[in-house]
């Protein structure tokens, strides 16, 4: 296989820099690495990165507090990898703007096949090209166009908002399923390229960034309604469009 994206590998572990680093090499990706988020922030700075594979427990800056940093001024794709299995981190990690979340022990081909789908949406939103230039896909609903391709919603004023992977995927389950009330497993189901643990409350972490980004107040919200004991309701109805 043959790629022109590039990979950042941030551990402070030799053993899992090489390992991942060496997988993703033989597969045909440019493969950086860095044993803290202060290396990491010197190859962001000077190099195109696509895709970053972040270890939580870093020295010195911690991987939260980088991706927490980097979502102020980049699209970059991120997916945590970490040792720890609490639930808390894992909701933080996607508070902060993580796209994914990976616990080792991991199986290579897993994070290999997030990062194939998380590149590929990173190259869409990062083209310079205006967006009336390009055969894009888009949804509308209320004041919103959602580019289906960018994972960019647009307002009535052109003026775009950028969604990671977890919201892209879950604003376009409730999109899919308008009017129908669904619960968190049933949204859990819907979300490709994810191994959730049922019980974990990220969908409710996801439904608060999205009520954000939509200006949804969250006291009384009008877009996406939480029905209580049994789950949410997105109540436009999307309409396709060119």
């Amino acid at each position: 296989m043959n790629t022109d994206a590039h990979i950042l590998v941030v551990d402070d572990e030799e053993l899992t820099r090489q390992v991942l680093s060496s997988y993703f090499e033989e597969e045909g990706y440019n493969v950086r690495v860095a044993e803290t988020a202060e290396q990491a922030e010197g190859i962001l700075s000077s190099e195109p990165i696509d895709v970053i594979l972040l270890d939580i427990r870093l020295p010195g800056k911690d991987g939260l507090t980088l991706t927490r940093e980097l979502r102020v001024h980049s699209e970059v794709g991120i997916i945590l990898v970490t040792g720890r299995q609490d639930d808390v981190d894992r909701l933080i990690g996607l508070e902060c703007g993580a796209d994914e979340y990976v616990t080792k022990p991991f199986n290579p081909r897993e994070i290999l096949a997030r990062t194939k789908n998380l590149v590929r949406r990173v190259r869409h939103s990062t083209q310079t090209k205006p967006t009336n230039a390009l055969p894009h896909t888009f949804r509308s609903f209320e004041r919103w166009r959602l580019n289906m391709d960018r994972r960019q919603l647009i307002d009535e004023n052109q003026q775009t908002v950028q969604l990671t992977e977890g919201e892209f995927q879950l604003l376009n389950t409730l999109m899919q399923n308008s009017g129908r009330v669904m619960t968190r497993d049933q949204i859990l189901e819907q979300i490709r390229n994810r191994e959730w643990v049922p019980s974990d409350r990220t969908v409710d972490v996801l439904i608060g960034r999205l009520r954000k980004k939509l200006g949804d107040d969250p006291a009384n919200p009008k877009t996406i309604l939480t029905v209580h004991g049994a789950g949410y309701l997105f109540t436009p109805k999307p309409a396709e469009m060119e």
